[in-house]
C-alpha cells in the first residue's frame, strides 16, 4: 500500500514521523541522568549500531554492500562526515539537558528549519514559494522573540542547530538508502565509542553496571531512541526538498514545549507564549501552501489525463 504512494509525499510522511518521534524522545534522556553526558552520548554510539544490526537482521537486509563502501573513500567521507555532524549534535543536546538549559536544545529545534531552509537555498538553488517566505519570515521573527528572552547569544542552541542542518545537506551527497547509510554512520562512531565506554568501566566511573537493571537497559533501549527516528529522517531526506525537511522540523520544538510546558511544568514567560505563537502560524501556512500545491498539481494531472483520453479514440478512428 504505501509503495502506491507518491515519492514526495511518503517523503512528506516519514519526515513528520521522524521529528515527531524525536519530540517524544524528549521523554527519554532525562531518566539517563545518573550518568554524564559524555557517557550516555558514547552509550548512545554503541548501541546504535547493534540496533542498527537488529533492524537490517528483521528486514532481511544484506551486509554484502558494506566492504564496497569502506574501500572507497568517495562513497565513505560523506558518511564519515554525517557521523561526525550527529554526534556533536547529540553531545550538544545531552550536555544542555545535563546543566538545566533545556531551553536552548528547545530554541535549537526552532532554529534548525531555518537553517535547513538556508542551506537548500544556498547549496541545491530550492525555489520557496511566497507562502513559504511568510512561513519561514514568521519563523526568523519566533526565534528573534527566544533569544531576545535569553539575553545572551545561545551558543548551545546554535551548535546543535548548525550541526544537525549541515547533516542533513551532507545527507544529499550520500549514495546509499537510509538504512546502509546510518548503518555506516553508527560504525564510524562505534570503535571510539566503545574504548571510552570500557574505559570508565575499568576505571570505575562508569555507570553501566552499577546504579540498577533498569538504568543498564535505558542506556541499551538508547540505541533503538536514536535510529529509528535518524533512519526515517535519512529516507525523508532523499525523498524530499530540503525546503520541505526544514518546515517539517517544526514539529519537535512544539511537541517539546507541550511536553516542558504540561508534563515538566516548566515556565512559559510571555516572549515564549509569543514565540511560539508565531511558530504556530508558520506552520498553518506552510501547511495550507502545501495543501493548496498539492491541489494545483492534482488538477493539472487531471487535465493531462483528461487531454491524453481524449486524442486516443482520435488516432485510432484515424486509423481505422
Amino acid at each position: 500500500m504505501i509503495a502506491d504512494v507518491p515519492e514526495s509525499n511518503r517523503g512528506v510522511a516519514l519526515g513528520a514521523l521522524a521529528f515527531f518521534l524525536w519530540g517524544v524522545a524528549a521523554l527519554y534522556w532525562p531518566f539517563l541522568s545518573a550518568s554524564e553526558p559524555h557517557e550516555v552520548l558514547a552509550h548512545r554510539m554503541v548501541w546504535s549500531l547493534l540496533a542498527m544490526g537488529v533492524i537490517l537482521l528483521l528486514c532481511r537486509r544484506s551486509w554484502a554492500w558494506l566492504p564496497q563502501v569502506l574501500r572507497s573513500p568517495r562513497r565513505l567521507l560523506p558518511v564519515a562526515a554525517a557521523a561526525v555532524l550527529i554526534s556533536l549534535n547529540w553531545w550538544g543536546f545531552i550536555y544542555a539537558v545535563s546543566i538545566e538549559q533545556t531551553l536552548q536544545a528547545s530554541l535549537a529545534y526552532f532554529i534548525n528549519p531555518l537553517m535547513s531552509v538556508c542551506l537548500g537555498v544556498l547549496l541545491f538553488s530550492e525555489r520557496l514559494r511566497a507562502a513559504q517566505w511568510a512561513a519561514v519570515g514568521l519563523g526568523v521573527t519566533a526565534v528573534l522573540v527566544m533569544s531576545l528572552a535569553y539575553g545572551a547569544t545561545p551558543w548551545l542552541s546554535l551548535l546543535m542547530a548548525s550541526s544537525f542542518a549541515a547533516y542533513g545537506a551532507v545527507k544529499k551527497y550520500v549514495d546509499l538508502d537510509g538504512t546502509q547509510s546510518l548503518t555506516v554512520e553508527t560504525l564510524v562512531m562505534f570503535l571510539p565509542a566503545l574504548g571510552f565506554v570500557v574505559h570508565l568501566e575499568a576505571t570505575g566511573v562508569g555507570t553501566a553496571f552499577s546504579v540498577s537493571p533498569g538504568h543498564t537497559a535505558l542506556l541499551a533501549g538508547g540505541g533503538f531512541v536514536t535510529v529509528l527516528p535518524l533512519l526515517l529522517f535519512g529516507m525523508a531526506a532523499r525523498q524530499v526538498p530540503l525546503s520541505v525537511i526544514g518546515m517539517l522540523q517544526y514539529i519537535t520544538p512544539v511537541m517539546m514545549f507541550f511536553i516542558g510546558w504540561l508534563i515538566q511544568g516548566e515556565e512559559m514567560p510571555p516572549a515564549r507564549w509569543l514565540g511560539f505563537g508565531l511558530v504556530w502560524l508558520a506552520l498553518c501556512l506552510f501547511a495550507l501552501d502545501q495543501v493548496r500545491s498539492a491541489r494545483s498539481r492534482f488538477r493539472s494531472g487531471a487535465r493531462t489525463f483528461r487531454k491524453d483520453g481524449e486524442s486516443t479514440p482520435v488516432r485510432t478512428q484515424a486509423t481505422e
